[in-house]
């Protein structure tokens, strides 16, 4: 799913600790960075906080936790929850490798995202997921029933129909972006990197389109059993409507939230709202 309005940066501090596998530098803003091998390949991750329920923050496409979950990261409560972000294998400060999109990439995404948690010790664990990474988010969830304690998702999808095909040939060339948009990838991937890896996103998400129904992760919606929070902007321009009802259709126990003036970044546009909306589900 298309990601169009980035977040903001963390300061760092020059500090440096040695950990098992993982070099970890905390941030002045109580942000601790590093790096775990998992699967292969080494994958970068930002924690804050010391609450009982851990979190993961899972990004969007091209999307790292710098890009994508900054007021998440800074205002999300740290005495009730301990929330990771993580870059994909590919995406941000996880490459090398270069990023690809096979047949199953998210399940590979969801695959990394589980076994990260797991190698950061822990347990049990709910998921917030933006747009790529709330299909990463079904994918995990139902693969992962007795891990699971929770999940949100926005801005998501289990399907591909003809209609989104042309919402993503619309978006291809990233050239007609505003520099404003553009800026944000450019600086994480430079120019010619973002482009390119943007353009082999759209295909590879066009994919699933030829499969039956369009399908990415439709079989595995019944196997979901965690409690799931689905939001929606109404004025999102990625995500028609027809997506998140579906997903509440066949997600047993979901609830759906609409936000009317959210679009695709709702999280990062209306941050407080959004973060109190997912408070108030997880700590419920």
């Amino acid at each position: 799913m298309a990601l169009f309005l980035l977040g903001g940066r963390f300061s760092k501090c020059r500090v440096h600790i040695q950990r098992a596998m993982t070099a970890v530098q905390p941030y002045c803003s109580s942000v601790a960075s590093g790096r775990q091998h998992v699967n292969g390949v080494d994958l970068y991750y930002e924690q804050t906080g010391r609450g009982k329920h851990a979190v993961l923050l899972i990004p969007g496409a091209l999307g790292s936790t710098r890009t994508d979950f900054a007021p998440q990261l800074k205002s999300l409560n740290k005495e009730h929850f301990t929330v990771v972000g993580w870059d994909p294998r590919g995406y941000g400060q996880s490459r090398p490798p270069d990023r690809d999109f096979p047949s199953d990439f998210f399940e590979r995404d969801a695959r990394d995202a589980v076994d990260l948690m797991k190698a950061l010790g822990f347990r049990k664990f709910s998921l917030l997921g933006w747009s790529d990474g709330g299909i990463t988010a079904l994918i995990a969830a139902a693969r992962n029933p007795d891990l699971i304690n929770k999940m949100v998702v926005w801005g998501s999808n289990a399907f591909v129909s003809q209609h989104d095909l042309g919402l993503y040939d619309a978006v291809r060339d990233v050239s007609k972006w505003s520099a404003r948009m553009r800026q944000p990838m450019e600086e994480v991937y430079g120019a010619e990197v973002f482009a390119k890896t943007w353009e082999a996103w759209v295909d590879g998400i066009a994919q699933f389109a030829k499969r039956p129904e369009g399908s990415i992760c439709m079989e595995l919606l019944p196997l979901i059993t965690c409690p799931t929070l689905i939001i929606h902007g109404e004025k999102d321009p990625m995500v028609p409507s027809f997506h998140p009802q579906h997903l509440l259709k066949h997600i047993k126990g979901s609830r759906l939230h609409l936000m009317p003036e959210g679009k695709h970044n709702l999280h990062l546009r209306y941050a407080d709202e959004f973060n109190k909306l997912v408070e108030d589900f997880l700590k419920d």
